[in-house]
């Protein structure tokens, strides 16, 4: 009788078997997982709040503190993506009426000024053209100037190939009354950071860049700071999902019994244990060697190819991600479309403010190796040479 009742068959698609093709992924992210990630990431689910997860948690913020170089306290991983992470920051530090000064170089500034502006924050922004860093000068007036709360500014920058220096600019915020709040997705384990040197009051990143592992998990650190400045709000946080008092619980930071705040996404934290895991088994020196080195392999094969890259100064280019401009006369998604369907390989468009400028190219964690720069060189003369250019 019940199915008499039914209007919507089952669909035909979902009676056929999943199939998901090879491909290496040598975009902006996600990267391709490691064997090893792949089969923690495989394994049987738990509850939890089993101690068997609890203790994969505590491993997961021993391996964050190395990654990030800090003995934070208040560190973990959020049950989200990297956006996620941003989320989770400016919700906690900042509250209505709150100055923040965002430095805006490329799409990632862009998406926290709009963060903050949703909260009833006073944004104010500093600007940057892509391709170009900011100075401690240009820190400094702006602190100057707006007197914020909270500096917000991308360490590396995935839209736009930027590796921002971050030298004395925590020193320079707390002289300021201002806490500094560091978006590190693209860069982690990539290129060197060492958040308690250098007086990073927030830092996050992500897990499916160098660290090769699923996406929906994100690493972030609070410092003692950062850690009294929430527990100052006047408000609660806009998001009890992402409620720091309730997270900080969860993953045992406050010394308290864990209690159920949310279920994580347990399979997901195992994949990110084991890459970083696979990070501190490499060493964090080995891996910024490795990443810079390859970095400018392929910088020189792409100058060789007669190819122009977007961020001019050698020294703050992202390692983990190249930018080049997209050839005169060529389409960037003919480029990117023969990769794809030639040679089973990803790299990207622009974004934000560089679309249709540049291609994307990412080397990071497992494949950033010279073989995968080799690779990408012979597979865009291959594009080169096949697609069509505009008479234009």
């Amino acid at each position: 009788m019940a199915t008499r009742l039914l209007r919507i068959p089952p669909p035909q698609r979902l009676l056929r078997p999943l199939v998901v093709p090879e491909r290496l992924l040598l975009g902006p992210g996600p990267s391709n997982m490691p064997r090893r990630i792949q089969a923690a990431g495989s394994q049987q689910l738990l509850g939890h709040m089993h101690p068997e997860v609890l203790q994969v948690m505590d491993e997961i913020k021993a391996g964050i503190q190395y990654a990030f170089q800090t003995q934070n306290q208040l560190t973990l991983a959020i049950s989200g993506s990297g956006h996620c992470a941003m989320e989770a920051a400016l919700f906690n530090l900042l509250e209505r009426g709150d100055t923040i000064l965002v430095a805006i170089n490329g799409i990632w500034g862009q998406r926290a000024a709009d963060i903050a502006r949703r909260l009833g924050s006073n944004v104010c922004e500093l600007l940057k053209p892509p391709g170009e860093y900011f100075t401690l000068w240009d820190i400094e007036e702006g602190l100057v100037q707006h007197k914020p709360s909270v500096l917000f500014i991308t360490h590396g920058e995935s839209s736009t190939g930027v590796l921002q220096p971050l030298e004395g600019l925590g020193e320079l915020c707390h002289r300021h009354g201002c806490l500094l709040l560091v978006d590190a997705v693209a860069s982690l384990g990539g290129a060197p950071i060492f958040m308690d040197q250098q007086e990073i009051d927030v830092l996050y990143s992500g897990s499916q860049k160098v660290l090769n592992a699923t996406p929906g998990s994100a690493p972030i650190s609070f410092s003692e700071r950062a850690r009294e400045k929430v527990l100052r709000r006047k408000t609660k946080p806009p998001s009890f999902y992402l409620d720091l008092g309730w997270l900080a619980n969860y993953w045992g930071c406050n010394r308290e019994p864990r209690r159920y705040h949310h279920t994580a996404p347990i399979n997901i934290f195992f994949s990110l244990r084991e890459g970083l895991a696979m990070l501190a088994e490499t060493g964090l020196e080995s891996s910024w060697e490795q990443h810079q080195a390859n970095c400018a392999r392929l910088c020189q094969g792409l100058l060789d190819l007669g190819l122009e890259l977007f961020v001019k100064e050698e020294k703050v280019r992202l390692p983990t991600i190249t930018t080049v401009k997209v050839p005169e006369g060529y389409n960037w998604k003919d480029i990117t479309d023969f990769l794809m369907d030639s040679h089973a390989m990803e790299i990207a468009g622009g974004l934000g403010p560089t679309v249709g400028k540049v291609l994307r190219i990412g080397l990071m964690g497992c494949n950033s190796t010279i073989e995968n720069v080799n690779r990408v060189l012979r597979a865009l003369r291959d594009a080169l040479s096949h697609c069509q250019r505009s008479r234009l």
